[in-house]
Order: C-alpha cells, then sequence, then structure tokens
C-alpha cells in the first residue's frame, strides 16, 4: 500500500505531517524499549516495534529536523498511520493537545538530535508524564536513536553544558560538563542504575561511559551498569527483560565488577583511577544480526553469542583486558 500524506487538522498541535490514516485507533500493545545508536536506522528494531503496536499509531518525537521518518516507518509494516511532532519548547510539551497525541500513540520513537533539548524542553512536563504512560501503564514500545538513546536509562548524560570527551572526562571525572540526570526523566523498565551512550563504534565514547559508571559508583553508592551501542545497532528490550541486538554493529553491555570494585580515585580535578586488578568493569559484547539472534538478558545481565572483555582506568588512560 502506498502511503498517503494526510493533512493534519489545527487539533494536532506541534504535527510535521502525517502518513497513512489520521483517525485515531486502538489496538492491543505489547510493551518494550529500543536503544539505538544513531547513524542509519535499523529496520529491524522498527518492526519489532511495529509488530508490538499491533498495527496502531506510531510517533515519533524530535525537538529539530523535519517529517521523514513518516513514510520510512509506514513503509516497513502495518501501522494505521505513522506521525512526527516537533516539540521544540515548554510550551509545546505542555500543550494538552501534544500529550493527548502522545498518549494516544501506540508506539513513540525518539529522534536523534541534541538529547539538551529533550532534557529542557521535556523533562517535569506532560511530555514526561505521557511517555511514562505510554511505556507503563498503556505498555506500547517506546524507543530512541541517538540523543534520544541517551535519554532512555533511569540516570541519563544530559549534555547541558558542552559534550564531553573521553580524554576531558577520565582527566578530571567532575569536569563540569558531565551532567548526570537521577531517576527524574523516563521511567524505562530493566534500565534501572544504567546509563546509555550511543555513537560507540567512536573510541572516544568508550572513556566517558566509563566515568559516567564511576561517577555513579562515587555518588550514589550503587553497582552501576552502562550500555554502550555502536552505529547502525539496536537493542530491542522485550517486556520481560530479555533483548536481542539488531544491526550490523555491535552492543556493548558494562557493569561495575561486584560491589567492592568501586574506583580507587574519582575526585574532582584528578585523574580518574580504576584499575582494580585490570578487572574493574566487566563489559559483555553482542554483535548484533539481521534477525537478532545474539541476545542479552537485563534481569541477570547475561547474554548469548557475545565475548567478555574487561575495562579499566590506569590513571586516566583506559585499558582492556581479557
Amino acid at each position: 500500500m502506498s502511503p498517503t500524506t494526510t493533512t493534519i487538522e489545527a487539533d494536532a498541535t506541534g504535527s510535521l505531517g502525517l502518513v497513512g490514516d489520521a483517525a485515531d485507533v486502538s489496538r492491543t500493545t505489547a510493551g518494550g524499549t529500543v536503544l539505538m545508536g544513531g547513524s542509519t536506522d535499523v529496520d529491524a528494531a522498527f518492526q519489532w516495534m511495529i509488530t508490538k503496536a499491533g498495527g496502531g499509531d506510531f510517533l515519533i518525537l524530535r525537538a529539530t529536523g523535519t517529517d521523514a521518518y513518516n513514510a520510512y516507518v509506514y513503509g516497513l509494516g502495518n501501522v494505521n498511520s505513522c506521525e512526527t511532532l516537533l516539540i521544540n519548547s515548554r510550551t509545546l510539551a505542555n500543550d494538552p493537545q501534544v500529550e493527548a497525541k502522545i498518549r494516544g500513540a501506540e508506539a513513540v520513537f525518539i529522534a536523534g538530535g541534541d538529547q539538551a533539548k529533550y532534557v529542557n524542553f521535556w523533562k517535569d512536563t506532560k511530555v514526561e508524564d505521557a511517555l511514562n504512560y505510554v511505556r507503563n501503564t498503556k505498555r506500547c514500545p517506546i524507543g530512541g536513536t541517538s540523543a534520544g538513546n541517551a535519554i532512555m536509562g533511569r540516570y541519563y548524560y544530559s549534555a547541558l553544558n558542552e559534550t564531553i570527551t573521553s580524554a576531558a572526562a577520565l582527566d578530571n571525572p567532575y569536569d563540569p560538563n558531565i551532567t548526570i540526570g537521577v531517576n527524574d526523566f523516563l521511567d524505562n523498565p530493566y534500565l534501572a542504575n544504567t546509563i546509555t551512550d550511543d555513537h560507540f563504534n567512536n573510541p572516544d565514547r568508550r572513556g566517558r561511559l566509563v566515568t559516567f559508571l564511576a561517577r555513579m559508583s562515587k555518588d550514589k553508592g550503587i553497582v552501576p551498569r552502562g550500555v554502550g551501542l555502536d552505529e547502525v545497532t539496536a537493542v530491542c528490550i522485550d517486556a520481560n527483560g530479555a533483548s536481542q541486538v539488531f544491526g550490523s554493529g555491535t552492543a556493548f553491555f558494562l557493569q561495575q565488577n561486584g560491589g567492592s570494585n568501586t574506583p580507587e580515585r574519582c575526585v574532582a580535578r584528578a585523574s580518574l583511577d580504576w584499575y582494580r586488578g585490570r578487572q574493574a568493569v566487566k563489559v559483555y559484547k553482542v554483535v548484533g544480526t539481521a534477525t537478532g539472534t545474539n541476545t542479552f538478558n537485563f534481569n541477570n545481565w547475561t547474554g548469548t553469542g557475545g565475548s567478555s572483555q574487561y575495562y579499566y582506568v590506569d590513571r586516566a588512560a583506559l585499558g582492556v583486558s581479557y
């Protein structure tokens, strides 16, 4: 079926356009969360969401950009419609019609861009409430790529100041550009004590994610977890916490190696030292496939089809051991 562009009436506040049937439908859905690493989108991850949406309405949220996702998503499977909302102010984020549009969706995906805009515009608004309603009460799939992925965890790198490089983070884990939100935005199941990062095929991302974990361990006294995603890679977490890894890159699942293996040094204006016998952080690497044959279970933090290694930091130098 060829996509049909529908003219949006005035009640669709913030809409960039809709493809498909503008009439709202109600469908049986299944909950889930998609973490995507950026760059080229992973078709299989969207098809996974479409299946869980039960043929309902698929909604794209963004703070910048175009309606390019509409025809793409509509063409991937059986959805009633795909619409994009541009929510680029707190006024729009608190608009009752925007809230109603999100609550009425059967799947919601947050595009890439700048996660600071999502935090500044959406946090503590009707959009935040609606997203958590869709995922946890209505039990629909939600997900995000790049900046959209960065806000999926209960802990999240908000990037409210300038971005942080691995070199700067490892040199000073309390650099002012390390801004981490804690349990105050999205409430995704199975992502407690977990922070996400993307574009992980860029090695510069790895040291900063380890630094984020060090801060979580030091500041909050938890055993922190992290998910790093290569571009063109997606982790699709089912309602029971099991996940599949789709795409052509690798997903990295990080966890502090036990409650006692806290950073040896994590203080302001000094380099990070998290050595612990070169086994400070356990890492499980899972390569994506077209059919998602390799898996990871968020309940017990174990996977299939992957390989194990450790990350450690020796006076600001990130190392890998096996």
